[in-house]
């Protein structure tokens, strides 16, 4: 529950102190990340320049019909325009486009009229709803208001002609308008790929760096942080950051690009139109604000409770096996369905707030878009507005309105990311405990002598585990520690290999003190073989190689046959090259600490150590096993510890611990003899057989 607590604390949606450093890891790639930027740039003048064509080729060359068009001889016109019949034919707006003056005398206006089109000698555009044809025997008129203007049917024949440069231009547009598309899609397929190329690699060494720091960190780091919560930081917040580096860091900028791009069309094509179209932005803001401040709440309690579930999943099928034998399914199905029940339940709120924010924003942007129907509409019909531009302008405010309501969504993804990397420098920012000093002794061989000066040690401050502890145990002598449970045998373990430091007193390994010995080279030189035995997922040799390339097949055989491991090895289907499960599931204990055996003797160390080795061993294989140990503990030193009194009475020496301190030290007659601490453990697992003294040998 105290992680859940600590997730709760993680109130800051934006911390500029977290941004700066996660920014320190993407300052390698600026390069591609500008540009990454710069061809978001071209992808927005894409998508801004699609709806400004389909504009100009509305206005300027589809509703030609009922617009003004002013008549110049050929070769005279100020603009390209319509040749038609020693004539060329200019709109209106695109002589205003390019400045120049309008000539007031001399237009005409082309007219549809029941699927005929006829071109009218005067402009008319004013009173296209209020016009008749007048059929003269001698010329065609149309009376428009009170005036009467000559007018010419055309045939479909000089129809075409008259409309073959606008067609002309439209085909153009369409290969422009065609082209844009692809430049866009090239554009926008190169930045995806470089963003995602960039954010992957800058995700790969934030998990390379977490894991190798993970990984030098000490034993006691791992005490108390569970591997589920270590797993969570290595892949779900790490992919936490890399949303946000594709997401916001990058795309916030085609946003951005995006909403000032329009802006300026919107302001450039008509000043009017685009404050009217402004109107509705800040109820979008107003409306976004307050949805961040509730979602900020409910989001927090959705991870709380997703966290929960995820705890508790970790500890079932960790467990399943208990599970299972105490018969708890129904009890364990409650607990778990009570969690999943208040995650559903804080789900149900963010969705009813997304149900509630997302319709609003729609029915905002829908009142903005009639607006400028409405406002823009009546406009274009009495002519002051082309409908081009009223087309442009919807579809630049559709466009407008995504990128606003995208915000709260790269906002969720920012305050994800600021939690991830808060939980991530947590761990890159544990120093580690177990430091090797400035130029350490880098030892390649180990004569084996082993000495512990008044040595004190507590896994938590002044808890002491190890008090005033000395002994010593020189080169090849085999060494038990006996005692009972928490007497601080394992703790002597961790300390020889400095997988622990000491609180006082001091540990020499040939009259050297191992803190002085670079820690890597001192625990090459130690072997040792624990009472739960990893396997890694992969097969027998490289489990028993551990991917040591200098090891080869046969010498992983030679130890192997050792330690009398390859007898089962060669039973298996595919012998040294068997596959292993996770974890060795399809192994026996035996098996799996047979093969630790041929893994450690493999590795040649000058120090052998059995934490509880063959505590978890039938009677057969421990026949084996002792065979193996008497091979494997001759010519070096070696140090057992066991509950198992059966396995260590052919040790040199034996050191009993009782509470972390030395209360005897002799070999297996010896200590008998004192009838001692260690009498009462030897008396008490063979009572049975154990009637008087002279019955044991001595």
């Amino acid at each position: 529950m105290s992680n859940i607590h600590a997730e709760e604390k993680l109130t800051k949606s934006y911390d500029s102190q977290l941004m700066k450093r996660l920014l320190s890891y993407a300052k390698p790639y600026w390069k591609f990340l500008l540009i990454s930027i710069l061809l978001l740039m071209f992808v927005t003048l894409t998508d801004l320049a699609r709806p400004y064509i389909i504009q100009i080729a509305i206005d300027d060359h589809i509703s030609i019909v009922n617009k003004p068009l002013y008549v110049y001889n050929i070769n005279e016109s100020p603009v390209a325009g319509i040749q038609f019949q020693g004539k060329e034919y200019v709109r209106k707006s695109m002589l205003e486009n390019e400045g120049f003056s309008l000539n007031q005398n001399n237009i005409n206006t082309l007219i549809k009229k029941d699927n005929n089109y006829y071109l009218v000698d005067g402009d008319i555009s004013e009173d296209i709803n209020d016009y008749k044809i007048l059929n003269n025997d001698d010329q065609l008129q149309i009376l428009a208001g009170e005036i009467t203007y000559n007018a010419r049917l055309l045939s479909n024949e000089e129809y075409k002609e008259f409309r073959s440069y606008d067609i002309s231009k439209l085909n153009k547009l369409g290969i422009i308008y065609f082209t844009i598309i692809i430049i866009g899609f090239i554009f926008n397929y190169i930045q995806v790929y470089i963003l995602n190329y960039t954010s992957k690699k800058i995700i790969y060494n934030i998990r390379q760096e977490i894991f190798s720091h993970i990984q030098n960190l000490s034993l006691k780091f791992f005490d108390n942080n569970p591997v589920g919560r270590l797993v969570t930081r290595v892949t779900n917040d790490t992919e936490k950051l890399n949303e946000m580096y594709t997401e916001v860091l990058v795309n916030l900028f085609k946003d951005i690009f995006m909403l000032i791009g329009i802006i300026i069309v919107m302001l450039k094509m008509n000043l009017k139109l685009a404050l009217m179209s402004f109107i509705v932005i800040p109820f979008i803001l107003i409306a976004s604000i307050i949805f961040r401040i509730k979602i900020r709440k409910i989001y927090r309690l959705v991870r709380v409770r997703l966290a929960r579930i995820n705890s508790t999943l970790n500890e079932n099928i960790t467990g399943m096996n208990t599970v299972h034998i105490f018969a708890k399914e129904n009890k364990k199905f409650k607990e778990f369905n009570n969690i999943n029940q208040s995650y559903f339940d804080a789900s149900k709120q963010e969705i009813k707030l997304f149900a509630l924010y997302r319709p609003s924003i729609e029915i905002i942007r829908s009142l903005g878009i009639a607006l400028i129907v409405y406002y823009g509409g009546g406009n274009a019909i009495s002519g002051i507005v082309e409908f081009g531009v009223l087309f442009a302008f919807i579809n630049y405010l559709q466009k407008f309105f995504q990128p606003i309501m995208e915000l709260t969504e790269k906002f969720n993804i920012l305050q994800a990311a600021m939690a991830s990397s808060e939980r991530i420098f947590q761990i890159l920012d544990k120093k580690e405990d177990i430091k090797n000093i400035n130029s350490p002794k880098i030892l390649n061989k180990f004569k084996g002598k082993i000495e512990f000066k008044n040595v004190w040690f507590a896994y938590e401050e002044n808890n002491w585990v190890l008090k005033n502890v000395s002994f010593t145990i020189n080169p090849g002598e085999s060494v038990a520690f006996v005692g009972a449970t928490g007497a601080g045998k394992s703790s002597i373990i961790n300390l020889i290999g400095r997988f622990y430091d000491i609180k006082k007193g001091e540990i020499l390994i040939d009259d050297i003190n191992i803190k002085k010995i670079d820690k890597y080279s001192l625990r090459k030189r130690i072997g040792i073989v624990l009472q739960d035995v990893f396997l890694f997922t992969g097969d027998i040799k490289e489990n028993i190689r551990l991917n040591k390339k200098n090891i080869s097949l046969d010498e992983i055989k030679k130890a192997s046959k050792h330690v009398n491991a390859d007898t089962f090895i060669s039973n298996l289907p595919r012998k040294y090259d068997e596959p292993v499960m996770e974890r060795g599931a399809t192994l026996s204990s035996g098996q799996k600490q047979l093969l630790a055996f041929a893994r450690a003797l493999s590795y040649d160390p000058d120090i052998l150590i059995l934490d509880e080795a063959t505590s978890n061993i039938d009677t057969e294989t421990e026949t084996l096993i002792q065979d193996a140990l008497l091979k494997l503990i001759k010519g070096r030193t070696s140090i057992a510890v066991a509950h198992r009194l059966s396995t260590i009475q052919h040790s040199d020496k034996i050191i009993v611990l009782h509470k972390g301190e030395i209360v005897e030290i002799g070999n297996h007659n010896e200590l008998l003899k004192k009838g001692g601490m260690y009498y009462d453990l030897y008396r008490l697992q063979y009572k049975e057989d154990f009637t008087n003294i002279d019955s044991i040998n001595l």
